[in-house]
């Protein structure tokens, strides 16, 4: 089945690292932009990183540039989140997703109804 399943959420202390993964399955994951979200609780849903399917060119917010890095290992068909320096506002739910048939990795592009395919999400929590 085509599905796209997160992993590697948990309880990190400020400062602290934590690598997500995002691991796709039914599909060839670098045929596609991939772009990783977050949402809390009351909130939007706001757009953390993606990484282009036709050069691999990578877009961050302002708000995680220079903490987080996106990557792919296409040899295992995940996608990579890396999120060092971390900070109580960081802690959310993190989700994964597939962009349509379109280069749309941009501060633009980036936006969740350009997605159509989601993974189920993984809990990050920052706490000391």
């Amino acid at each position: 089945q085509v599905q796209l399943v997160e992993s590697g959420g948990g309880l990190v202390q400020p400062g602290g690292s934590l690598r997500l993964s995002c691991e796709a399955s039914g599909f060839t994951l670098d045929r596609f932009d991939i772009g990783w979200f977050r949402q809390a609780p009351g909130k939007e849903r706001e757009g953390v990183s993606c990484i282009s399917r036709s050069d691999g060119t990578t877009y961050y917010a302002d708000f995680v540039k220079g903490r987080f890095t996106i990557s792919r290992d296409n040899a295992k068909n995940v996608v990579y989140l890396q999120m060092n320096s971390l900070k109580p506002e960081d802690a959310t739910v993190y989700y994964c997703a597939r962009a349509g048939p379109a280069n749309i990795c941009s501060r633009y592009g980036h936006r969740p109804p350009l997605y159509n395919l989601w993974g189920q999400g993984t809990q990050v929590t920052v706490s000391s």
